[in-house]
């Protein structure tokens, strides 16, 4: 699906370390626009009907096979590739080491369609160039707040300006876990479960506490207390203590914060003097861990208050 994101094909070929047959073809102009990608098998027996042709195309062994049986037909095959390169594709990757005839050379060259090669199996290319375009094509946003990685748990610190995001990132990192973002968090949509944050490059391990100013959390804690991305797993909300809301003691009921359209569950933590966030944070991730592995200890505790109940009524 198109966001209106895109991936220029100079990152693709770098990321997948890709063999480039065709160097004098400028490929600085080129952009990919979907994460799917096609394998022209149909296309290459002279069925173009839907033809997926803004997609990478990968030609495997079955792929080649059937190139070499068309290229004892000239005609055919000459009437086939002019077809075919003559789509708009972005280019085309042979896969398992494979290599381009000189026809197919001849006519990327007239068309102007990159022919690149990979040395991994066809599936194993598949499934990493769909992965990585899935990422970098994903829809996204940028939130205030603060994204660390607490016990393998994505947390996510939201609340106003001021109430001691960054101090408690600050102390979970003393604490031996790691800072992924401070004051802006950039969050993509993998999939409709799978959200990712990372920070902007300018201020990526850098962490704002006021009346201190800038420092730089990698180079005082070391490469060990920073992470580029991480897995949106929990939102903390902090808010400034008030006596008329009724805050949740139990926590019975998940609740959850929406971004992009996938939910994620929240919890509203009320601030204080003298709450240790880093703690109540730590703790809200252990938590949280015990859920998703099938154990819920207010519900737990809400069975032996019932069972009680009925063994004395």
């Amino acid at each position: 699906m198109e966001h209106g994101y895109e991936v220029a094909l100079e990152k693709l070929i770098e990321k997948m370390e890709l063999v480039n047959y065709t160097p004098d073809i400028d490929v600085s102009g080129i952009s990919i626009h979907q994460a799917e990608i096609n394998r022209p098998a149909l296309q290459l027996s002279g069925f173009f009907e839907r033809f997926a042709q803004n997609r990478v195309q990968i030609i495997g062994r079955v792929e080649e096979s059937y190139i070499q049986i068309l290229e004892k037909d000239r005609i055919r095959m000459l009437d086939i590739y002019e077809q075919f390169f003559n789509s708009s594709i972005p280019c085309v990757v042979f896969a398992r080491g494979l290599k381009p005839s000189k026809a197919i050379l001849y006519i990327a060259d007239k068309y102007h369609v990159p022919i690149l090669g990979t040395n991994l199996g066809t599936s194993e290319f598949m499934a990493e160039i769909i992965r990585w375009l899935n990422e970098e094509l994903a829809p996204r946003i940028s939130i205030h707040g603060v994204l660390v990685d607490v016990f393998g748990e994505g947390v996510l610190i939201m609340g106003e300006s001021g109430i001691g995001k960054s101090e408690a990132a600050l102390e979970l990192i003393k604490r031996g876990h790691r800072l992924v973002s401070d004051d802006v968090v950039e969050i993509k949509r993998i999939s409709k479960e799978t959200l990712v944050g990372s920070a902007p490059e300018i201020t990526r391990h850098f962490i704002e506490l006021r009346g201190i100013g800038i420092i730089d959390v990698k180079t005082l804690f070391g490469i060990e207390s920073v992470k580029m991305t991480q897995t949106i797993d929990m939102v903390i909300q902090l808010d400034e203590w008030d006596k008329g809301t009724d805050y949740d003691r139990l926590g019975l009921e998940e609740k959850y914060t929406e971004f992009l359209g996938n939910k994620v569950v929240s919890h509203q933590i009320p601030i204080r003097p003298g709450r240790n966030l880093a703690i109540i944070v730590e703790s809200a991730a252990i938590n949280h861990r015990q859920k998703k592995m099938g154990y819920n200890a207010a519900k737990e505790l809400y069975n032996r208050v019932t069972g009680q109940f009925e063994k004395e009524n």
